[in-house]
């Protein structure tokens, strides 16, 4: 059955739930979309996008189906990424006469993935600004630079007030998945978008210039209602303010002890008001704890002295949170080691090559296990948390 946006713009897009790594690193429980769009005009009708290759059976058999005995005329290229682009030469040998559409970058990319007899012929290479008639329907292009590939851009339909988004806006999950969009979208933003935070910025500022009513990403859902809450939400994410009032404890322990600490820490800043996420590194998902790290004002870096630095897991979280632009945010650090503990200094030198991190002191250090004049010390370290 077709799935209308409206009368004359149709998902043909697929869900894929048994996928296990997206972009093979992040991990997708409940598996992700890919999106893909018929557009139609009177004259002319557009593909937006193709999809994986996973499902692109699926998808041909959506696209025939809304198609509906139309040839299109016009494929648009939004983003090069595999996940999206996979199908472009399939789709061009289909359709010899079908024009592809992008821009410059678009068409310097291209060849680096699919060889397609006649390209010179067929492009149809778009700048900023630049409409496309499709008969009563125009397509006008928006470029995203670097949001988060260098060829990315948007399609804004006026008429319909349609944006095109493409990883804009996107989510990790099925479509069939009935679950809250801010979660798995932040965490979705943060690992994939979020380094390019300035880039976003200069989309939302040519996006707060037109009329939009409706969202169509290429992945996650279609989003028409409040859509001020999901733009508040990248405006606030792209300037890497926190949007969630919570504190996050993230500990890599090897035995234990660190994690009792980090218990008792997260019982006194919850009976001081305070709401808390404690994450243990060695189990959790790096990459959402990353995205959760972005989200809250302050962390907390609680981990074991290991070889002489810290424990493996913090490492990576570190190196994760530094390779996504980490920035703005108030951090303590508690640190354990048996005979010389060593974790803090570790943790610091990574934090110093971070923008605008402030460091509470004094480090709470814990040798072994948990005494009561180390209650005393994490005891001040939640009141310092409290009033930064």
């Amino acid at each position: 059955m077709k799935q209308l946006i409206n009368e004359d713009i149709v998902y043909i897009g697929a869900d894929d739930p048994n996928l296990d790594l997206f972009e093979s690193q992040y991990t997708v429980p409940n598996g992700v979309a890919y999106n893909s769009y018929v557009v139609k005009g009177k004259d002319k009708t557009v593909i937006m996008d193709t999809i994986d290759a996973r499902k692109t059976g699926e998808w041909l058999a959506k696209m025939e189906e809304a198609l509906d005995g139309r040839t299109p005329d016009y494929l648009v290229v939004s983003h090069l990424e595999p996940d999206h682009a996979a199908n472009i030469g399939l789709l061009a040998e289909k359709y010899p006469d079908m024009k592809i559409v992008g821009n410059a970058t678009t068409f310097r990319m291209l060849p680096n993935y699919f060889t397609i007899d006649g390209l010179e012929d067929r492009k149809v290479e778009v700048k900023e600004g630049d409409e496309l008639d499709l008969g009563g329907k125009h397509l006008k292009f928006v470029f995203a630079p670097m949001v988060h590939w260098p060829e990315v851009m948007m399609t804004y339909v006026p008429e319909d007030k349609v944006l095109f988004s493409a990883d804009g806006f996107g989510k990790f999950g099925t479509l069939d998945i009935q679950d809250e969009w801010e979660p798995e979208a932040a965490r979705y933003y943060f690992n994939i978008v979020g380094k390019y935070g300035p880039q976003v910025q200069g989309v939302l500022k040519k996006a707060a210039t037109l009329d939009i009513e409706t969202i169509c990403p290429l992945h996650g859902p279609v989003l028409k209602e409040d859509l001020g809450k999901y733009i508040g939400l990248y405006d606030k994410w792209s300037r890497y303010e926190p949007d969630q009032d919570a504190i996050l404890i993230a500990c890599a322990c090897a035995y234990g002890g660190t994690f009792k600490a980090c218990e008792y820490l997260k019982d006194v800043l919850e009976n001081m008001g305070q709401n808390v996420i404690l994450r243990d590194l060695t189990r959790q998902d790096v990459h959402q704890v990353m995205a959760e790290a972005f989200r809250c004002p302050k962390t907390v870096l609680a981990s074991s002295t290991y070889n002489m630095g810290m424990f493996p897991a913090m490492e990576r979280l570190l190196n994760t949170l530094k390779h996504k632009a980490w920035q703005k945010r108030t951090v303590a650090i508690v640190e354990n080691g048996s005979w010389s503990p060593a974790a803090a200094k570790a943790i610091k030198a990574e934090l110093a090559e971070m923008k605008d991190i402030t460091v509470i002191e004094p480090v709470v250090t814990i040798k072994g296990r948990m005494k009561e004049e180390d209650k005393a010390k994490l005891q001040a370290l939640a009141e310092q948390l409290v009033k930064a």
